[in-house]
């Protein structure tokens, strides 16, 4: 156990019964409430003057200033105390709302990063417990051992001699300069993503150099800080290079592919595309995979490299227009052009339906029983979906079939994907 440790629990067992310890928990006790009363103030002003982008972001924010703000008044009072009484207990707190802030930090960088999930929570408790367990053998007195005993355990890699606690160390080291980089291009790709006037595929192609740039460069430098050899990537380059020629070619391939459609244009998130089966609108477009949520309400992932290998129908390529379409059946007795008429009249007094080009209805063919009608529109927003429009579509053609006497046969919905 460390002198500094020591002090702090012989402390803690010399003062149990002055006034001291009494001084010291009223004065924790107060910089709880007083951070607390803090934290609760601003988050008020936050939920009712901040943008709605912001409101998120500062609540997690908010969290970590909770025991940073408590730290902060804690330091404040052993300073102020420390030539007057003994502060072990002023201390320890000390040392336990620094462990909150570290978690709270950790996990506040896990979310901002990735989407949440249950691997994530549990990822976060794994954090949580590990610091509160690294603490514990802090002051203990048990942690310097355990390093000790990391250090002695060597071992050679190649013709470099390491120990565990070198190996633990550069694992740390990379993770969190990792973690930085991810954040630091996080924060510069969401500021080029609001810059309308950049073409939205170069946006995202230069978000992924940057993120792939920053990470290389956070690799290089945890591995010289810890003292390994660069040169040491040569031999997973070459190892890499193996991977990819026998069974990462695939992935290799989906990676490089995405590469290509963000840099040549032909395809933009929100564009309309019909890719084998499917049809929908392009949601999101990842370095490997495409997300198509089709007009259904379900998504489809995509992966890139199909996108470049086989034929892609984008139908807003040069117009961001979607096709909408119903098909019905008449008796066959029916009035056909009064029919198709009354049903070109509803459509254009949808507020969605485009104009031009006007609706148009048409007959499709005759069945055993009566006269197949089909009624197509566009419109400008098809990634609003088109359900809706569609039930409003045949509500609209009934009532006026029904008010001009046309008696239906059948009717049934159809749309692409």
């Amino acid at each position: 156990m460390n002198t500094e440790i020591q002090q702090i629990w012989h402390e803690l067992q010399g003062d149990l019964s002055t006034p001291a310890v009494l001084w010291q928990i009223a004065i924790i006790t107060a910089a709880v409430i007083i951070a607390l009363a803090i934290n609760g103030a601003l988050r008020k002003y936050v939920m009712q003057h901040a943008p709605e982008q912001w409101k998120r972001t500062i609540g997690s924010i908010n969290r970590l200033l909770f025991p940073l703000s408590s730290l902060a008044l804690v330091l404040i009072s052993q300073w102020v105390l420390s030539g007057w009484q003994h502060i072990g207990l002023l201390k320890l707190a000390g040392r336990l709302l620094l462990a909150m802030a570290v978690i709270r930090l950790i996990v506040y960088l896990l979310r901002y990063l990735f989407s949440p999930g249950g691997w994530l929570k549990a990822l976060e408790s794994v954090i949580a417990w590990g610091v509160w367990g690294i603490l514990a053998l802090h002051l203990t007195g048990v942690l310097p051992q355990i390093l000790q005993g990391m250090s002695d355990m060597q071992f050679s890699i190649g013709k470099n001699q390491v120990n565990l606690l070198l190996v633990l160390q550069a694992l740390l080291t990379v993770i969190i300069t990792i973690f930085i980089a991810l954040w630091l291009s996080r924060v510069l790709e969401n500021k080029l993503m609001r810059a309308d006037q950049v073409n939205v595929n170069l946006r995202v192609v230069l978000g992924k150099i940057i993120r792939i740039v920053l990470l290389f460069i956070a690799t290089l430098i945890a591995l010289t800080t810890v003292g390994l050899d660069i040169t040491l990537l040569s031999v997973f380059g070459g190892a890499l290079g193996v991977g990819l020629g026998f069974g990462l070619q695939r992935i290799a391939s989906n990676y490089v592919s995405g590469f290509i459609i963000l840099l040549d244009k032909s395809m933009h998130i929100g564009d309309v595309v019909s890719v084998d089966k499917h049809y929908g609108v392009v949601q999101e477009m990842r370095a490997r995979y495409m997300m198509l949520g089709k007009l259904d309400g379900t998504h489809v992932i995509i992966p890139n490299e199909t996108l470049v290998t086989t034929a892609v129908i984008n139908h807003s390529l040069t117009d961001h227009k979607g096709r909408v379409q119903i098909e019905l059946a008449i008796h066959v007795d029916s009035p056909l052009e009064h029919a198709l008429q009354l049903m070109q009249t509803v459509a254009a007094q949808q507020s969605r339906v485009l104009q031009t080009p006007t609706p148009v209805a048409r007959i499709k063919g005759f069945s055993e029983f009566g006269v197949d009608l089909t009624l197509t529109v566009w419109v400008l927003d098809p990634e609003n979906g088109v359900l809706s429009l569609q039930s409003a579509l045949y509500i609209d053609v009934w009532k006026a079939f029904r008010q001009h006497k046309i008696a239906f046969v059948k009717s049934e919905v159809k749309h692409d994907g």
